[in-house]
């Protein structure tokens, strides 16, 4: 049995915690100011590096929990709150660039550039040259390279954890991650910088 000193007991009883908090319509809205203060800003850069724009991303975030309060009483317990989370603001964020790219006007040889423009453009963006390319590298992927790129690199979740999020295998993970870190390292050597 595991003690109260060790971390993992802990994160339990707080997931725990937590769920007990959101199933209860007493306490429900009490247990959803709880789980967005823990997880809003993990939600929040997961969706903004697959749609670089702030305001979208808010948008997005929002819409995501919004489902998640909605769906609360749907939520099996199979997974953790917050791999349920990230399945549910990854689908919302697919859903938008499909959207965006349906009412997309311009060729997708511009793609590039406009993705870079939308970053020069946006104020909360903070990064160099070379961070500006990776994004633009990023966002010329597959959206599920994209997503298991973002998850892997930058999330650092573990393959098992992704392949929950996802609903794909571990092995056809690894292999979209492969590809994707291929195809990033082309476009940099393609790419004078």
């Amino acid at each position: 049995m595991a003690s109260d000193k060790d971390p993992n007991f802990d994160r339990l009883n707080e997931e725990d915690h937590l769920l007990e908090l959101l199933r209860d319509s007493k306490t429900r809205d009490e247990g959803f100011r709880q789980l967005m203060y823990r997880y809003q800003e993990k939600v929040y850069w997961h969706v903004r590096r697959i749609v670089l724009d702030h305001d979208d991303a808010n948008d997005i975030v929002q819409d995501t929990f919004m489902k998640a309060y909605k769906a609360i009483d749907r939520f099996k317990g199979d997974s953790k709150i917050y791999t349920w989370l990230y399945r549910i603001a990854s689908n919302e964020a697919i859903t938008w660039i499909n959207k965006k790219k349906r009412r997309a006007t311009h060729s997708i040889d511009n793609e590039d550039s406009v993705i870079a423009q939308r970053l020069e453009a946006d104020p909360y963006f903070d990064g160099d040259q070379t961070q500006k390319l990776l994004y633009v590298a990023i966002a010329s992927l597959p959206d599920k390279q994209q997503l298991v790129f973002n998850m892997r690199y930058f999330d650092e979740l573990p393959y098992r954890e992704i392949s929950r999020i996802l609903k794909t295998s571990e092995g056809a993970l690894k292999a979209s991650f492969h590809h994707a870190v291929r195809k990033i390292e082309k476009f940099f050597q393609d790419v004078e910088v």
